[in-house]
Formats: C-alpha cells, structure tokens, sequence
C-alpha cells in the first residue's frame, strides 16, 4: 500500500490542476477508500481515446485501493452540457440517451475493473424529485454567478440565446456530488466550472468538499482540435486494431508525449527516461511510437491482433505492399462504366456518395496507383484496387456468372 504522499505523485500523472491538493492528501492520510466520481454524458454511442484520459485516472485511484463511480448522465444528457458551446445544444431523446448509455456500460470495462466499479445513473435520484424540489436547485446558486461562466458571458454578451434550462445544468451537475456524497471529482478543464460547483452545493449542504481534479483536453490525429467524431480525428477504442495502430503511428511527435503521459500504462520512472532519450536523441521517436501503438491496441484488442496490426502496418508503410487481407466488392458493370463514388459507398470505404465525392475533390482516393480527383469518374470493366487515405483498400472485380 502506497503512502498519501506517494499516491499523491501517482494521481498527479498528466493533471492539468487539482484544488486543493493539500485537502486531497487529508482525505488520503484518512486511511479510507475516496469515492471518486466521473460524469459521463452519453451523447454518442462511442468511447474514444479522449475519453479514455479520464477512465484511466479512474483506473490509477482503483489501483490505489479507493471506490470509482462511473456516473452516466442519462438524466443531464436529455439536456445538454452547454460547456465550451456558442450555441444551445440539441438535446437527446430518452431512446437516444439510454441506447448509448449500455454501450458506454459494455465500453468502458475495457479500462475499468468490472469488479471494483460502480455505474449510477443519475435519473435514479433526479426521476424522484418533485418539481418543487427540482425547482428550489435554482436558488443554490445566482444569475450573476452564473453569467461569470465564459461561454455563457460571450454568449450573453452577443445576444446568443442561453436557456433556462442550460443553467441547470451545473446545478444538477453538482447535485450529483452531494447525492454521492464525493470526495473526489475528476472532469476536463473544459468541466471546471461544472466541478467547482460541486464543491459550492457540498459545502451548503453540510458536506466536506470534493477535491476536483482537471485533466488536459486530449488532441485528436489532427494535433490541433479536441478529440471528437464530429471532426474526424479520432480514435475509437472499438474500431479494428489495424485502424487503431495506423492512426496512432499518424499523430506527431510532439503529440505521442503528451499521448504516452496519459493514455500509457508505463511507470513515471520509464515515462521520464523515454523523454530524456527522445531529447538526448538516444531514442528514436518512430521506435517510440510504434511501441505505443502496440501498447494501446493490445490493451483493447490483445496482444495477438496487436502484432498482426504492427505487420500489417510495416507491410503498408514501410515496404509499401498491399496489406495480406482486402475486402472485395464484385460488380455488374453498366455499358458506360461504374460511377467511383457508387464503388465507394457500397464497398464501405465511404458512408455515402457525398462523402465519397469530397474526398475524391480532395485528393484523397487512388486507383491502381493513380490519384483521382473528379468526382464523376467512371470505371470500365475490369480489376481495380482502391484505396482511401492512408489505411483502407477495396479489391473491384467484374461479378462472374454460373
């Protein structure tokens, strides 16, 4: 068993703040497990590595011997978490909301310890409030407080539309840790406003404080933007491993250090010699990479199909072969040839033929080695392969009649 001092040193790993962290070592020198909770908005049915920077802080405390809270927030979800947002979001539909949650619920046991997790949904205690109950949160905290909030002050200030409904939902945020009565909560620094509310309804509900801690927002394989779907940086802890690993080798130097503090299992000791080498020049950056590329696609995929993704990608990028196993789409060809962006869609290299369209104009799709730009290109009769990007490849062949 770790002491408090050295637990702090543990739980400090790759944390943007943590206040206050002498209350944090208070609780620790206790001597009792810390409930430690994370929120989780389900509003989308996928988890990538983004999400994962906070599954895996959660992963350190249970190692530490504390009680992790995974909290969906079916209830919240239906709202929307306005933060970071210029606009009111969307809310999700109950159907909507409760399909993502179970596939959060299947997900994240790829991180966290089945056993010494904890998943809540926050609608258990919302769903029994009265209205009046409900009603009274609001007077826990005030407009003006509420308006100090970036994104609601720029809001505010031009003109942009801030429901009532939005300012709820830090409050219900908070709730949450007076309900579970944390001790510890964990959010992106995109959350702080969230997380300090947290500790304002504990302390006038009688509580002690939780001690909040914020972890750096994870870039997505663009090193620029936050990971997300929506802009298509990033990567799934569900997609094949070929995928995973290609993507993974795809992000820059610079953004594997920050990718090895967060997301890697490796120990403190090795993550400072490994730094220590890349700026010495005594370690290569490739040879880095390529070990953590194996290291996270064997965490969720095994070992086995982690090393045929590695040879796949050597196969690819280094001896720039094609990889052992391409899908195949047999084709009827029309007396004019087939259209590309058709041969796209239904060979599932693209989600439709629009899609398929703007990567053409982007330059994006090759035939038999040959880039193609016009999106109206037809193929006439004959064997193609096709490949889009860096890592997907089609095999065309005419359909053979019996």
């Amino acid at each position: 068993m770790l002491s408090p001092e050295e637990q702090i040193e543990v739980i400090k790993r790759g944390t943007v703040e943590i206040i206050k962290e002498e209350e944090l070592l208070g609780k620790l020198r206790e001597g009792r497990p810390l409930r430690v909770k994370t929120g989780f908005d389900p509003t989308a049915p996928d988890i990538h590595l983004g999400h994962t920077v906070l599954l895996e802080k959660m992963r350190q405390f249970q190692q530490l011997g504390h009680e992790v809270i995974f909290l969906i927030g079916d209830f919240t979800g239906m709202i929307g978490d306005p933060s970071g947002k210029s606009e009111t979001r969307k809310p999700l539909t109950e159907e909507e909301v409760l399909r993502n949650a179970e596939t959060y619920k299947e997900q994240v046991y790829k991180v966290l310890d089945p056993e010494k997790t904890h998943i809540r949904f926050n609608s258990e205690w919302f769903s029994k409030m009265s209205a009046l109950e409900i009603v009274r949160l609001g007077a826990m905290q005030t407009v003006a407080r509420m308006l100090e909030r970036d994104d609601f002050k720029k809001r505010f200030e031009a003109q942009q539309d801030i429901t009532i409904l939005e300012f709820y939902y830090p409050l219900f945020q908070a709730y949450d840790s007076v309900y579970l009565k944390a001790d510890v909560e964990l959010g992106g620094t995109d959350q702080r406003f969230n997380l300090l509310m947290g500790r304002t309804f504990q302390k006038r509900s009688g509580l002690e404080e939780q001690v909040v801690i914020m972890l750096p927002l994870l870039e997505g394989t663009d090193g620029v933007q936050k990971m997300s779907k929506s802009l298509g940086n990033y990567i799934g802890i569900s997609e094949p491993p070929g995928e995973m690993y290609g993507k993974l080798m795809s992000i820059s130097d610079e953004l594997m250090i920050k990718y090895y503090e967060l997301l890697s299992h490796i120990s403190l000791e090795e993550l400072e010699t490994l730094k220590r080498g890349i700026g010495e020049g005594t370690v290569h950056p490739k040879k880095a990479k390529e070990a953590l590329a194996l290291e996270i696609v064997e965490r969720y995929w095994g070992r086995e199909a982690a090393l045929k993704a590695q040879e796949e990608f050597d196969r690819v990028f280094k001896e720039k072969r094609l990889p052992d196993d391409i899908p195949e789409l047999d084709l009827t060809w029309e007396a004019a040839g087939v259209w590309l962006p058709r041969v796209l869609k239904d060979g599932g290299l693209c989600k439709s033929t629009g899609e398929a369209m703007r990567l053409i104009r982007q330059g994006g799709v090759w035939v038999n080695d040959r880039r193609v730009t016009d999106p109206q290109e037809r193929l006439s009769e004959g064997e193609y392969t096709i490949k889009v990007g860096k890592r997907r490849f089609l095999k065309v062949r005419p359909r053979t009649t019996s």
